[in-house]
Formats: C-alpha cells, structure tokens, sequence
C-alpha cells in the first residue's frame, strides 16, 4: 500500500476540516477519525487508503489551525488527549466547559461525544 504523508489540495482540505470543528458546542469533543469520516476521501486518493491515513490528515490540519478554530474538542479514538506539549492547557480547556477524565485520564463518549446534527442535546452539561 502507498504511504500518504498528506491530503491533495492541502488548505482546501484543512479548511474542511476546521469548518467541522467550529461546529462542535463547548463540553462536547470528537475523534481525529471522526471528522476524517465526515470527509469524503479525495478524489485522487482510494477510499480503503484515506480511511487508514485520514485521522492523521485532520491531525495536521489542527496543528494549522486558525485561532478561531477551538482545537480543544478533538482527541483522540480511546477518549484520551494525545500526548504533546499542549495537553495540559487542552484538560484544563475541556474541564472548564465542564467535560470530566476519569481515572485513567479518558472522556466518557456516551456523555461528551458530539455527534454532527445532534445540537440541542438535553444532556450537555451546563456551567451554570
């Protein structure tokens, strides 16, 4: 299988992606994988292949991302923050729209996972 470093058509991709993270509400989070499959896969890329490479493309587009992008509502498909420079800073973002770690540092996804088209959802936690 070739190996894919990036997306064709980088910033029309990375755009895509931004899009769908601003649309996630405060005290919700989704995967790097998620958003991958809200993409459709590139037209010159097959789809088994953009499945495998497609979490690590959105991956790359945060790491870009404008400021008004809120990168903190993505993590990773264990319900877990990836490890890197910026973890602390996005717990303490998260805790403070009110998403809770458990003991072994993992969201609880029946709770906290946004799914795309359920926006008024009653079981979103509140800060007030």
């Amino acid at each position: 299988m070739p190996q894919f470093t990036s997306p064709p058509k980088v910033l029309d991709y990375n755009i895509q992606v931004w899009e769908i993270v601003r649309q996630i509400p405060a005290g919700k989070v989704t995967s790097y994988g998620r958003i991958a499959a809200m993409i459709s896969a590139p037209i010159a890329e097959k789809a088994k292949a953009y499945r495998a490479f497609g979490a690590r493309w959105v991956g790359g587009a945060m790491a870009k991302c404008p400021d008004d992008v809120p990168w903190w509502r993505v993590i990773n498909s264990q319900g877990k923050i990836s490890a890197r420079p910026s973890a602390p800073r996005q717990r303490e973002l998260l805790e403070t729209e009110g998403v809770v770690f458990d003991e072994k540092e993992k969201i609880d996804l029946k709770v906290f996972l946004w799914e795309e088209g359920k926006e008024s959802d009653s079981s979103q936690p509140t800060l007030l």
